[in-house]
């Protein structure tokens, strides 16, 4: 049902920005033919990122079609929300009707401000939020330990390997006791990663790395995902737990993609009230199984606070936490926005972050 409305919500978006698109543009009719077969060619290319064959294509074929692919949704979002409030203008007589057909001004303006926007949005997704966040614990520690925690890298057609380095050297300046990553380090195909040597760059990696499994996994197909955690020396946690030499004990669940995970309270029977107790759950639904459980803190990813704004409005309204620190009984959570991010390299009104998390005795 989600899928069947976010096509009709889709097919319907495209056509009203085509019809304006027509409508504004003071051209002959051959380039405005031209301008529909970019458009419409560009969002094509939204439907082949799904294709199994991206695979077998030429990587930077594959990549080209991903980026232009994606960014053409974002494009179609903001285009679809500038006309909707031209045409309410019109309605209210406050915008002009000239202001819609055959407008050389208008149309300059949709390109720029539509440019500008991109722009904007990218250099927002590659600055990268250093997130501090301090723990507080009457439980036994045997130093004071320091973490980072991050979600949703979605290393892939977009995000290659000279990005992971930039990401590796920016985590490595923290000298934590350990990373965690809550899931969703692969996008939709291990084929990027294998290509761009990314198990030799997670292993320059300066601290331990624990992991749970995200939804993307399993949409790369989960088998792949795992034997590239093994080959980046990535400790995968599946529904199972370690405990650390300070005291700490970290638990990670398998993604609720996998209908056959096991209950939280089935890794944990009973809760720990000795150790210090860290959740890496990827989606971040039933925040109270933590609590209930005795999960000291939480981390989850999935949301990345729906990278663009409004859309950032639905995670909000989706999600009991769909960003930032969260207190349910005596259980904290943090929801992180993403490292990286699904599709498009845009950012607006969300961020891109990592979080740097100090356990510390009271």
């Amino acid at each position: 049902m989600f899928f069947i409305i976010f096509f009709l919500i889709l097919f319907a978006s495209v056509a009203y920005c085509c019809w304006h698109i027509w409508v504004v543009l003071p051209v002959a009719r051959f380039i405005k033919i031209l301008v529909m077969v970019g458009c419409i060619g560009s969002l094509l290319m939204l439907f082949l990122t799904l294709a199994p064959w991206l695979d077998e294509w030429p990587m930077k074929v594959s990549s080209i079609i991903y980026e232009v692919g994606t960014t053409s949704l974002i494009v179609l979002l903001y285009l679809t929300l500038t006309f909707l409030v031209l045409d309410l203008g019109r309605l209210l007589h406050i915008v002009p009707k000239t202001w819609l057909v055959h407008n050389v001004w208008t149309s300059l303006a949709l390109v720029i401000g539509m440019g500008c926007l991109l722009a904007f949005g990218n250099i927002q997704y590659h600055h990268k939020v250093r997130q501090p966040l301090s723990l507080l614990t009457d439980k036994v520690l045997r130093k004071d330990m320091k973490f980072v925690l991050v979600s949703d890298l979605h290393l892939g057609y977009h995000n290659r390997g000279q990005e992971l380095e930039r990401w590796v050297s920016l985590l490595n300046k923290e000298r934590a006791d350990a990373i965690l990553i809550a899931g969703d380090i692969v996008d939709r195909s291990i084929r990027p990663l294998l290509a761009d040597s990314m198990a030799a760059t997670f292993r320059k990696l300066n601290a331990p790395v624990y992991a749970c499994l995200g939804n993307h996994e399993y949409y790369a197909g989960e088998p792949d995902a795992q034997q590239f955690y093994i080959d980046a020396g990535i400790h995968l946690l599946r529904d199972s737990a370690v405990l650390l030499k300070d005291g700490v004990l970290l638990v990670g669940r398998d993604d609720r993609t996998n209908k056959r995970r096991k209950p939280l309270k089935a890794i944990l029977p009973q809760p720990d009230s000795a150790h210090y107790t860290i959740l890496l759950e990827h989606q971040p639904y039933h925040l109270e199984e933590a609590e209930h459980a005795g999960i000291d803190f939480q981390f989850s990813g999935h949301t990345h606070h729906g990278q663009v704004w409004p859309i950032s409005w639905i995670t909000d309204a989706t999600y009991e936490k769909s960003f930032g620190s969260h207190q349910r009984g005596n259980t904290h959570y943090y929801i992180s926005s993403g490292l990286g991010i699904w599709g498009a390299k845009i950012r607006i009104g969300t961020r891109s972050e990592y979080i740097v998390a100090e356990v510390k005795r009271r």
